[in-house]
């Protein structure tokens, strides 16, 4: 069997990494021929969402579609197309169109919310041409759709029946818990992008509010491409996200954050970054919103904060108890074991694309 599967983006991107990639040794073991083709290059990534330089991103732009041009003659000898997000980041689903008319069976994956529109602040003059009203037509026409909640499965059974949520992985084999105790004071991360900053940022007072009770803690910001923000007397260290560094930088935190928003667009999400702090036994505080109140068990496995004064009382609590810490990581780690691992959701793929591919 073999199937080509479209992407938006390379490796460095992880959507296409923990929703595509990581699958794809597993489904090689397992007898499938498996084709992966990104529209953005990795140079184009490395620009994609940085101000200006749109006569490169053209050009870059163009070879995606070039690229798109080739995937369609491989496509003539695949038995499916297994499609993450859409094949093409702008304008109608010609290509999705195109693979339904040569009679190719698809299989759709959603992670996000993309009927809505959004785009990049930095490229926000292309939102006129993202046409979010493909998203229903490609999901009405594929042969099974991947979610990766529930709120996402909701929205594609308007279009279609078959639908199967999965939620995002990790590979709890590569993600796991620091051998070592951690260097220097107590650390407070947040691992995002430029994108996600902005959320971030909104824990300026909270920080502040930690520091005037006297607690002693740093903040890791891993991926902001900016300096957020500065509190005096708190240590703030920024760095750039890497893809070689990234597990080592989980590992690397006593307490993870995750604030977001309450909004259509965050109900979308898969909640992914409590996960990842899961996975790695680092104890979170997470917004109370989309996902993340599916996946944490209120002082259980991590915790849930609504407003200032609750991210406060959590923060302090595991600052201040190294215990808590030790039994919301275990508890946490056992989470994602049992739910959202490489390790359990890999055969699922495996049986959505044989069942989808294998259907006449």
């Amino acid at each position: 069997m073999k199937i080509l599967f479209l992407e938006p983006y390379p490796t460095q991107g992880p959507s296409s990494r923990y929703r595509v990639e990581q699958y794809i040794p597993y489904l090689r073991s397992m007898g499938i021929e498996c084709l992966v083709s990104p529209f953005i290059s990795p140079s184009f990534y490395r620009i994609l969402y940085k101000k200006g330089m749109y006569a490169r991103k053209c050009a870059y732009f163009c070879a995606g579609v070039l690229r798109r041009v080739v995937d369609l003659f491989r496509a003539v000898t695949c038995d499916a197309v297994f499609i993450h997000l859409e094949a093409f980041p702008l304008g109608p689903p010609v290509m999705e169109w195109l693979l339904s008319a040569m009679g190719k069976k698809i299989i759709y994956d959603l992670d996000d919310a993309i009927y809505l529109g959004v785009a990049s602040q930095n490229n926000s003059f292309l939102k006129k041409l993202k046409c979010p009203w493909k998203i229903p037509v490609i999901i009405s026409m594929s042969r099974h759709v991947i979610t990766c909640n529930e709120h996402l499965a909701q929205y594609s059974r308007k279009f279609n029946k078959n639908v199967t949520i999965i939620h995002t992985s990790v590979d709890t084999d590569r993600f796991k818990p620091s051998s070592g105790v951690s260097p220097g004071p107590l650390t407070i991360g947040w691992i995002g992008s430029h994108s996600t900053a902005k959320y971030f940022e909104s824990l300026k007072e909270v920080f502040a509010a930690l520091h005037a009770r006297g607690l002693g803690f740093r903040v890791k910001v891993i991926g902001a491409f900016r300096k957020v923000f500065e509190i005096p007397g708190v240590e703030i260290i920024y760095k750039d996200w890497s893809l070689e560094d990234e597990i080592t930088e989980f590992q690397s935190l006593d307490i993870g954050v995750y604030p977001l928003p309450d909004d259509e667009w965050t109900a979308g999400k898969t909640g992914f970054k409590t996960i990842q702090y899961m996975s790695v036994a680092v104890p979170c505080v997470a917004s109370n919103a989309g996902p993340n109140r599916m996946i944490i068990e209120e002082g259980i496995n991590g915790f849930l904060a609504k407003d200032t004064g609750e991210w406060v009382d959590k923060l302090s609590a595991l600052i201040s108890d190294t215990g808590l810490r030790g039994r919301i990581g275990r508890e946490g780690r056992k989470t994602v074991l049992e739910k959202y691992s490489l390790q359990v959701n890999a055969p699922k793929i495996l049986e959505i694309i044989r069942s989808a591919a294998e259907a006449k």
